[in-house]
């Protein structure tokens, strides 16, 4: 029967092993594969204007630069596509004029003016695509576009009439919503009074707001402070011109450090609870609410992965992406890898805390999702254009990763500590 049970354990111990083997070998080869970004030196991609059924193979040129846009304007390229995105018809700030003036160069080299039906046009506003190829197209033609990858340009967000809800606000808005109804959803499950969780919604909101906002400032644009001091706090830029922004550039590591001291004072004046306890509960919201903030950088075509092979299932073209990123070209979805990532995090702690008896070991969940969370954003930054200026960088690893490595660290640590910090069902009320 010993024997039995040595070789039983022996075979589970194998099984384990070696499916523990084969995941990571399957991550690693997920990212060997992809960490080397594919080369596109004219910073265009190859497609096909499909013209009454007939392929007509052209170059996609975009970019929301408008030194790069006079450019390409200016060589003339036969067999060429110009996709148009919002930047390109700005006219503030002086670039309408840059960009009007290129689209007169190429209208003097013989390129069409085209509408997202490929019908031409005079109308600026429903500019969508600027084309030239060998046989111009006619009224009647029958046109569309066919791409090895696909294309991700959506409208920046919901139009109600002179008011528009970006997508990435509304992502930001479902993140905590969902979050406050989550975390109302686990307070009745642990018995705790409705009272103490306007507080901590409260304070939630305003260290995540602004940590994230201060942590990009400091870790990825350290300048502002000096160049452009009220844009650091306030959801506006003063240079060059006064322009209300929203509230972009934010980093979730500075929004983490951030949490982690509201919700100590929440825990030891509001809820009056270990707050480990705290922190076990809010990680399973935050899972959740990360996913909608990629989301949110997906819709705003934000946090880009690097160059990929137009072939790969995976490979994006976003138009609308800031050149900051670099050429635009099909692209890893960053984001989106992430938001997966978070997701399956999400269920898996909702799992841990329903069904198993971790929620009692204060610090536990806490612990694994501190070293899950930041082992993601850790892997996926292999596939990542840099966020501004990369001031930390050690052995190859780039300014989100070297942040990652204490946090992956401080949640192993939480989890050994959390051994020694149980407490029994019947103690976890709070009335």
């Amino acid at each position: 029967m010993i024997l039995f049970r040595l070789k039983n354990n022996k075979l589970k111990n194998f099984i384990m092993n070696n499916l523990f083997f084969r995941i990571y070998l399957l991550i690693f080869a997920f990212f060997v594969q992809n960490i080397f970004a594919q080369n596109y030196p004219d910073g265009v991609s190859d497609a096909n204007l499909v013209v009454n059924n007939q392929a007509v193979p052209v170059k996609v040129f975009s970019t929301t630069d408008a030194q790069t846009f006079a450019e390409f304007a200016g060589k003339n390229t036969a067999n060429s596509l110009i996709i148009v995105n919002t930047a390109n018809l700005e006219s503030k700030g002086g670039w309408g004029a840059f960009y009007d003036n290129s689209f007169a160069v190429l209208k003097q080299n013989g390129y069409q003016f085209l509408n997202e039906d490929f019908k031409s046009t005079e109308n600026k506003a429903d500019f969508k695509y600027i084309t030239k190829i060998k046989q111009p197209l006619k009224e009647e033609d029958q046109v569309s576009l066919d791409t090895a990858y696909k294309i991700w340009d959506p409208s920046v967000g919901i139009h109600l009439g002179p008011v528009t809800l970006h997508y990435y606000s509304l992502m930001f808005v479902f993140a905590f919503g969902f979050g406050y109804i989550l975390m109302k959803k686990i307070f009745d499950i642990d018995h705790v009074n409705q009272k103490y969780l306007d507080p901590l919604f409260t304070w939630t909101l305003l260290g995540t707001i602004l940590g994230a906002r201060l942590g990009h400032v400091i870790f990825y644009q350290p300048e502002l402070f000096k160049d452009d001091f009220l844009s650091v706090f306030l959801p506006i830029r003063t240079k060059p011109e006064l322009e209300f922004t929203g509230f972009s550039g934010l980093a979730s590591h500075g929004a983490t450090i951030a949490l982690i001291f509201t919700t100590l004072y929440y825990s030891f004046k509001i809820i009056k609870k270990n707050p480990f306890w705290v922190y076990d509960r809010l990680g399973i919201v935050v899972a959740l609410g990360g996913a909608f903030v990629r989301l949110g950088n997906f819709f705003n075509s934000e946090i880009v992965g690097k160059p990929a092979d137009p072939n790969s299932p995976f490979a994006i073209l976003f138009p609308q992406m800031s050149d900051e990123y670099g050429i635009t070209v099909p692209r890893f979805p960053g984001q989106l890898f992430e938001a997966t990532g978070y997701v399956l995090l999400f269920v898996l702690l909702w799992f841990l805390y329903r069904k198993t008896d971790k929620k009692y070991q204060q610090g536990w969940l806490f612990g694994l999702f501190f070293i899950i969370l930041w082992a993601i954003r850790f892997f996926v930054e292999f596939l990542k254009e840099p966020q501004g200026k990369e001031f930390i960088s050690i052995a190859g690893l780039n300014t989100g990763q070297v942040l990652s490595i204490p946090f992956m660290i401080a949640g192993l640590l939480i989890m050994i500590y959390s051994k020694n910090n149980k407490i029994a069902p019947e103690a976890d009320k709070t009335f």
